[in-house]
């Protein structure tokens, strides 16, 4: 028996993303993932204006006036969600935590995949893959998956993504769109102890990109069509200038006492995170991989529409 207070939770989400789906991202959905190819349908009388190339001349020869061959769309697509649920998605400076708002936009992609008649499957991962939810249509079925992104209990707190691509390359048998939905930390990025001690002597710290994350993603994003949705918070990227604070790592437990009041380390802390936002995103250019960031401060359908939008032209024009 499933809590009510669980139920009313997951109750909210559907009903916040329902509208949108609905009005808007169900459609750009369809549009922007297409199906693997066209599926003969029928043969039928010519019209005109269509396309002389689609003549079925043998059954035109027969029936003594040009027959045209209709085919449609091979539709049915599977849609994983790659979760990460590392101690790091706990962390939220507002009302809304990266774990809630991860479970939110997987609502609304897997609302509009079984609006569009796709199956739905879900990945949990940490730095093991926790938990695999194979595809399957139905609402039901997308309100397991939303249960199971908010509420799941993780045995671990790491963060390791080539593990859960390697998973999918074993589990997967078929082409599918495969949304990563991560703060993506512990990818690219030097380790927290790096940060912290980066924060005290106010360097910045070259860093590189994971060339194990880069081989990964190349891997995933040749078999399946590979999107990155990276859940950020404001405070990730800037400092607030609250004087001295005692942070833990939620997934390393290291505790740091940083003077966030000291302007110099807060544009330190600053530049390093631009960078590794920089580095984040060469590292998905270098993999073919679309990507969008978004905030748990920030409304995020404005944002997911164009990223839907500017994706469909880029599509149009390869």
């Amino acid at each position: 028996m499933i809590p009510r207070e669980i139920l009313k939770k997951i109750r909210l989400i559907e009903l916040r993303t329902n509208r949108l789906v609905s009005e808007t991202l169900a459609g750009q959905y369809h549009s922007v993932f297409k199906g693997q190819g066209m599926n003969f349908e029928e043969v039928r009388e010519y019209q005109p204006g269509d396309e002389v190339r689609a003549i079925d001349w043998n059954v035109t020869a027969r029936m003594n006036h040009p027959f045209v061959k209709r085919f449609v769309e091979e539709r049915e697509l599977t849609l994983i969600l790659v979760v990460d649920l590392s101690g790091s998605g706990l962390f939220g400076s507002g009302e809304q935590s990266k774990r809630e708002l991860a479970a939110e936009i997987a609502s609304v992609l897997a609302f509009s995949a079984i609006r569009n008649n796709d199956k739905v499957g879900l990945v949990l991962f940490t730095e093991a893959v926790e938990r695999f939810i194979p595809p399957r249509k139905g609402h039901r079925h997308v309100l397991r998956v939303i249960r199971e992104i908010l509420f799941y209990e993780p045995r671990l707190r790491g963060t390791n993504l080539n593990l859960a691509l390697e998973f999918l390359g074993r589990v997967l048998a078929h082409r599918a769109i495969v949304v990563i939905l991560s703060d993506f930390l512990g990818q690219t990025a030097p380790s927290r102890r790096e940060m912290a001690a980066h924060l005290r002597r106010q360097v910045v710290l070259s860093g590189s990109l994971g060339q194990t994350s880069l081989t990964a993603l190349r891997q995933a994003n040749r078999r399946h069509d590979v999107v990155a949705v990276q859940i950020t918070d404001r405070f990730e990227l800037e400092l607030p200038p609250l004087g001295y604070l005692v942070l833990k790592d939620a997934e390393t437990g290291e505790v740091v006492e940083i003077n966030s009041g000291d302007e110099r380390k807060r544009k330190t802390f600053a530049a390093r995170q631009a960078q590794f936002q920089a580095d984040l995103q060469r590292l998905f250019r270098a993999a073919g991989i679309d990507a969008i960031q978004l905030r748990t401060d920030l409304p995020y359908a404005a944002a997911l529409g164009r990223f839907f939008e500017a994706r469909e032209k880029r599509r149009r024009r390869g």
